[in-house]
Order: C-alpha cells, then structure tokens, then sequence
C-alpha cells in the first residue's frame, strides 16, 4: 500500500453531495466511513473547491472519510483526476497530502486528502468549511 493510512478524506467534487459523476470511483472503490472535518480553510477556486490545511483552529474544512478497498490503484486513479500525478507539471494545482480527520465521534485519524497547492489570493473563503452544505 502507498503509505500508512487506507483512509482518504474528500470534501469536493468526490463527495456523495457533490452530485458530480467522479464520486462513483468511491462507490466502486471505496466504503464510506462517515463524515469528518480537518483544520483548514475552502475555497472556491473555478467551480470546484481547494482546501488548504492549517493549524489554526479558527477554520475547518468538512467532508467524507472513505476506507478505500484497493488503495494503490484507486489512488493511482484520483491522481490523475485531481492532476496530482508526476505526470503533471510543477506547481501541480493538488497535492496528495496525510492530514488528520476529527471524526463525527470525536476521534482522529490520519487519512489521504488532495490539498490545493496553489496560492489562495483572490480566491473566495468559503467561511463554512462546507462545499456542499
């Protein structure tokens, strides 16, 4: 497996929510965990969102933690969808990155994430953390 966690944490276009068809890669390749936050702050970037992770506790991003059933090759998959890959070049607009997710029962977990890897100036703060909500 590619790293320490199955997990992978989605609060996008991946999400149930989202009503976008990229979502059923998890359905195929994935079962959902539940819901979740991690520190941060969202933004809308062009029609879709880019989260940036942070120690502050004045923001958190919220979505969906997924157990993924075979990790290697489904994130093989999404960084290629979320432009990640090596195949891409520098600056790549994601990053697949480890973050931590508080959970809905309090407890954390270290889970995949694709961060925005960009500048956020000019960007528009999403201020509830919730692209879907």
């Amino acid at each position: 497996m590619i790293g320490e966690t199955d997990l992978l944490f989605v609060y996008g276009t991946l999400r149930q929510g989202a009503g976008h068809p990229s979502h059923r890669l998890l359905e195929k390749g994935a079962k959902l965990v539940g819901r979740g936050h991690m520190r941060g702050q969202l933004y809308e970037v062009k029609g879709y969102p880019g989260a940036i992770c942070s120690d502050r506790d004045d923001g958190q991003v919220v979505g969906e933690l997924y157990r993924l059933l075979e990790a290697d090759s489904l994130l093989a998959t999404l960084d290629v969808y979320e432009e990640a890959g090596e195949d891409y070049p520098e600056p790549r607009e994601y990053q697949r990155c480890r973050v931590t997710v508080e959970r809905e029962d309090k407890t954390k977990v270290v889970a995949w994430c694709y961060l925005y890897n960009r500048p956020a100036v000019g960007l528009r703060l999403i201020a509830s953390g919730d692209w879907c909500g």
